[in-house]
């Protein structure tokens, strides 16, 4: 077993970061110029790293796989952006952020990273509103804030329901600039298919151009992964279809150790699914969880009417509702964290009580939020004996100016009017906590290979809370990264730029024809959806919301049955030198296929109940916790970094046992 030195500074936990900035070794700008850096995924991460780097006067070569940097799945986050400016006077500091993070984790995360992005995310909107993102506004001109579950202050910056598009076309027009000045080579439609290491190093990547199919080598003094989660091992889930986890276990395969995987996050309010015809989910943002309140109905026989359609659920009185979040958790009620509450969703719905026509729904209700603002509207505008219709007609241009959007994409999809109807949701896979292990610097196990976003474990531990994503991005690519890769650089100024025609680079690249090459012309008989989609149903059956030993060991077993399958019946229809995106599709799903069986792994050596991943072995059996997830500190206080050697299976556990200096390890409580 290796020993992971995470590299965090010595001293007080507030110091750590600013000591470590002031004794780092720094590239001066004149060297900065002949040191060439690989991002690649253009999304908040990827883009606002490449705009900073690029700043810096590093040559940046960026790589995206959609036409441009501005379709990355970073523009579907929804609800906004955490940061500790306590604009509200509620309380808010950065230890408060700090603390809310690394419980929400449910006590998985590393102590110094959690504080060092609470630390550095006030930075974020001053940089973001300086690139004029458009945050909401109060009254008065301030940017204003909501809440967002598992925290009791307002700290969430928004832009209606549209945050991860803003910001990211915030990140776009920094890189733009950057692109024009020639300090960002962009690289649009191209595909990171894998690393090269020179030396222990990595030293560049082997991509294929996605429009002609040629391929291409790419060398540089340092890498950089930004390609998101790897929520579509699952097939469906609120993840772009694109979405893919290609670049992250590529560079595992090649030295890089992936960090719990097991840690991914059901998010409680997604549209619940139609059928099996789907190919995708969507997603509606947790920020509808400040003003709608979650139920189902109390009585079996109002369930069954509404399933078959002899009632409406605006026809039921309140008595015959069941708040169950609020019931069962009254301190946080509807803002409890995703995994909570997706699993309170799942256990009404397991009872009987889901309410469309799958059983798989519960309700996301607005009347109670409609009939406050409508109330408060009348009040400002000095009707004090408004009507009932005033009330509700006051009260949806609220409703409206807050969550329009999402609004309007639920009627979009479902056909129902949310404002007069309660919407329907359901838990689905949404973001993923684990990904590549990183020390404190944000380098992986291989010299020179860094890994920022969601790609990598580092910040949310076993549970992410809602609009903590776009903020761990955008401190890892804006203020994080810029700093810790300059301290590996400042020993590759005499390096000189790095040639592609080495015996490094030509097995690689051989190694990448040759699958593409088997793909093409292996004569098989089924899609790459048909396995694809069989791998998600193994995945959400059995290393879903629950899951058991006997389950994991089927699931295990199960996907090597499918990926021995997928290598002598899949097929690829069309040519590699050309447009050919079943191609595409292959490369990833076999990883997929890969990725799902460590995950399955992973979930079943950590045999204890934490945030997202819950053991049905391991709940509280009695007290004010019965039912709830039951953590083990004693056998589990680690990060799970797996190291690649042949097959899944095979993988060798290390552990980064994590210490908690300044905040007490005890029992996660929302109630």
């Amino acid at each position: 077993m290796a020993t992971l030195d995470s590299k965090v500074p010595k001293g007080p936990i507030k110091d750590k970061w600013t000591t470590y900035k002031d004794k780092i070794n720094l590239v001066n700008p004149a060297n900065k110029r002949n040191i060439d850096i690989i991002v690649v995924g253009t999304g908040l991460a990827g883009g606002s790293a490449c705009a900073t780097l690029a700043e810096q006067g590093y040559n940046v070569k960026a790589f995206a796989y959609q036409d441009s940097p501005r379709r990355a799945h970073s523009i579907a986050a929804q609800g906004g952006i955490n940061a500790a400016k306590n604009y509200q006077g509620d309380g808010d500091s950065n230890y408060r952020l700090f603390y809310d993070t690394v419980k929400g984790g449910d006590y998985r995360s590393r102590e110094a990273n959690v504080y060092r992005l609470a630390e550095v995310s006030g930075n974020i909107i001053d940089q973001c509103v300086a690139q004029g993102v458009p945050f909401a506004r109060d009254y008065g001109g301030l940017l204003d804030n909501r809440s967002f579950g598992g925290v009791l202050v307002s700290r969430t910056f928004y832009a209606k329901g549209q945050t991860g598009q803003q910001l990211l076309l915030g990140a776009y027009s920094a890189m733009n600039r950057q692109i024009a000045r020639g300090k960002i080579t962009m690289y649009n439609r191209h595909e990171m298919l894998d690393v090269v290491k020179v030396d222990g190093k990595a030293r560049g990547i082997i991509a294929r151009d996605l429009i002609t199919g040629k391929i291409e080598r790419h060398s540089a003094h340092a890498v950089v992964i930004a390609t998101g989660g790897y929520g579509n091992v699952y097939f469906l889930s609120t993840n772009a279809m694109g979405s893919n986890a290609t670049a992250a276990w590529k560079i595992h395969k090649k030295g890089a150790f992936f960090a719990n995987p097991c840690f991914t996050q059901i998010h409680p309010t997604c549209i619940p699914r139609s059928g099996d015809y789907q190919s995708k989910l969507t997603l509606m943002s947790e920020s509808l969880r400040n003003d709608g309140r979650i139920w189902v109905p109390k009585n079996m026989d109002d369930v069954m009417a509404i399933r078959e359609g002899r009632k409406k659920p605006t026809e039921l009185t309140e008595d015959e509702r069941d708040y169950y979040l609020e019931r069962r958790y009254p301190a946080f009620g509807n803002l409890v964290p995703r995994d909570v509450a997706s699993r309170a969703a799942k256990e009404r719905c397991d009872a009987g009580y889901g309410i469309n026509a799958t059983g798989e729904a519960v309700y996301l209700d607005f009347k109670a939020a409609i009939n406050r603002y409508g109330t408060e509207q009348a009040l400002l505008h000095g009707d004090t004996n408004p009507s009932a219709a005033k009330i509700i007609e006051l009260g949806e241009q609220v409703i409206e100016a807050k969550y329009g959007n999402l609004f309007q994409m639920y009627e979009k999809i479902v056909d129902e009017n949310p404002y007069k109807t309660p919407m329907m949701i359901y838990p689905v896979t949404h973001y993923t906590m684990g990904g590549v292990w990183v020390d404190y610097n944000l380098m992986t196990t291989v010299d020179g290979l860094y890994c920022i976003g969601e790609a990598n474990f580092s910040d949310h531990g076993a549970n992410r809370l809602g609009a903590s994503a776009l903020m761990q991005g955008l401190a890892d690519g804006y203020f994080v990264l810029p700093y810790t890769i300059g301290d590996y650089l400042a020993n590759e100024i005499r390096t000189g730029e790095i040639p592609t025609d080495t015996k490094e680079f030509d097995a690689v690249e051989k190694e990448v024809q040759d699958r593409i090459d088997f793909f093409i012309n292996n004569k098989g008989t089924k899609s790459v959806d048909h396995f694809h989609k069989r791998l998600g149903k193994v995945m959400w059956d059995k290393v879903g919301m629950a899951r058991n030993e006997k389950h994991l060991k089927e699931a295990i077993a199960e996907i090597k049955e499918i990926r021995a399958e997928f290598w002598k019946d899949v097929k690829v229809p069309g040519n590699a030198n050309e447009m050919n995106t079943e191609l595409e599709k292959a490369g990833r799903v076999a990883d997929f296929l890969e990725l799902g069986e460590l995950f399955a792994l992973d979930a079943l050596n950590r045999n204890e109940s934490c945030g997202g991943h819950f053991r049905e072995e391991s709940v509280e059996l009695d007290g004010p916790q019965k039912g709830e997830a039951l953590r083990n500190d004693t056998d589990y206080k680690y990060v799970a970094a797996w190291e690649f050697k042949g097959e899944p299976s095979e993988a060798v556990l290390h552990k980064e046992e994590l210490e908690f200096n300044d905040i007490e390890l005890k029992t996660r409580s929302y109630k």
